[in-house]
């Protein structure tokens, strides 16, 4: 599983994780914090569903949320890059997506999520379109793929 390959390649580095999670609502930390020893590289997560939790506990500025809505690459890159912040962490994930059922429009479909991942001096993001597949396997189809960033970004091939 990932989440053991991420808590054993963070322990090894010396690194601290963290996750700013909004459709996934917990499942990422929950995944990390499974893995026993996940303590020493795991402090605090975020579950940032409302747009007002996202500002207030990651600072992602209310304009951003205005100009590009809250499942967005530019808002998970913000999302990623406060959570890093105020984790003191040195790899952050984000996930903000629509799982479904409904929500979702024709600009920003159900089962669309956005992905960002923040480490020093560097942020990326994507966009999957898992299609309407229904609640949880969206929600656990981006756990795992946010896993396999995180583990992509300490060295390792995601499984």
């Amino acid at each position: 599983m990932s989440a053991a390959a991420i808590v054993g390649r963070a322990r090894t580095a010396g690194l601290r994780v963290t996750a700013a999670e909004s459709c996934t609502g917990g499942m990422i930390a929950a995944a990390l914090t499974d893995v026993p020893g996940s303590s020493a590289i795991f402090d605090a997560g975020f579950v940032t569903y409302a747009d007002a939790a996202k500002q207030s506990l990651l600072g992602v500025d209310p304009a951003l949320l205005a100009a590009h809505g809250a499942v967005s690459e530019p808002v998970a890159r913000a999302m990623a890059e406060g959570a890093r912040a105020r984790a003191g962490a040195d790899i952050a994930v984000s996930v903000s997506g629509i799982a479904g059922p409904g929500g979702g429009t024709a600009d920003k479909p159900e089962g669309r999520v956005c992905f960002a991942l923040a480490q020093a001096g560097q942020t990326s993001s994507e966009t999957v379109d898992y299609g309407a597949l229904g609640r949880d396997p969206v929600r656990r189809a981006a756990r795992d793929h946010a896993l396999g960033m995180i583990l992509r970004a300490l060295g390792g091939a995601a499984a």
